[in-house]
């Protein structure tokens, strides 16, 4: 089992404390209309920062699809070179709240594409996919993963994987990234607009390194949901400076449905 890196900083440690943090963030979170979701993207900071849009994203996806018994993972490696994809090496992915089940099957297809590889080192302190694992066992407790780091990598590499899960029954893709990082306030407001603006238009090309720190991720979606004719909505958005007071150097967060 890869042993969880984040808890105590990103999220409590405490499992007790932890369940009730997700669970309150989840009763809090302001209900979207939106179509049920094939994909989504949703954020990976703290807790503290980025929770409540999470939630929101989650929330809707209890709500909506229930069904979901695998999610594949897609997100950023902060902390290791990762040519092409990593996949972590591993049978389970831990956290306070138990292990969450690697899905078998679903690694052995993304195995098959070009550059995917196994590195427990890139998954080791990595946190853009383990926060999104206590928001999963709470709203889909059966549900396992195919989790995916990728680095030095282009959206049409990382397409193909997403091309292969997206819209399976029972399947949902959730690309974990971040909007702009260390603008000011209002900066950070425009710049993140303008980036929901090209998500939900699926205008993969619009948007630049400073839209997202999971951008290859977030671009592979857009260009798969442009092929196949999905719908993008933005189901909640804010920046740090919100949750926080703090104006002067916020990162942005945003939750977005595909379906």
């Amino acid at each position: 089992m890869r042993p969880p890196a984040a808890a105590g900083s990103f999220y409590p440690a405490s499992p007790a404390r932890l369940r009730s943090a997700v669970e309150g963030l989840l009763a809090a979170a302001s209900r979207v209309e939106a179509v049920a979701p094939q994909a989504l993207i949703v954020p990976h900071a703290g807790y503290a920062f980025s929770g409540p849009v999470a939630a929101t994203a989650y929330a809707h996806l209890a709500r909506t699809r229930p069904d979901v018994r695998r999610v594949v993972l897609v997100g950023p490696a902060h902390f290791a070179r990762v040519d092409g994809l990593a996949l972590p090496g591993a049978e389970a992915l831990g956290t306070p709240l138990g292990p969450v089940p690697v899905d078998a099957e679903g690694e052995a297809r993304a195995r098959r594409h070009a550059g995917v590889t196994d590195s427990p080192a890139a998954h080791a302190r990595e946190h853009s996919l383990e926060v999104q694992l206590p928001f999963l066992q709470v709203t889909l407790p059966e549900a396992s993963v195919v989790a995916l780091l990728y680095g030095g990598t282009s959206p049409e590499q990382v397409s193909p994987l997403i091309e292969e899960f997206l819209g399976e029954a029972g399947t949902l893709v959730l690309v974990s990234s971040d909007l702009s990082h260390y603008l000011p306030y209002e900066a950070a407001r425009r710049k993140d607009q303008a980036t929901a603006r090209a998500i939900t238009g699926l205008y993969p090309s619009a948007l630049d390194d400073g839209s997202a720190c999971g951008l290859a991720g977030v671009q592979a979606l857009l260009l798969v949901a442009h092929r196949r004719g999905l719908a993008a909505a933005c189901l909640d958005q804010c920046n740090s400076g919100d949750t926080t007071g703090d104006h002067e150097r916020v990162v942005g967060y945003g939750a977005f449905s595909l379906g």
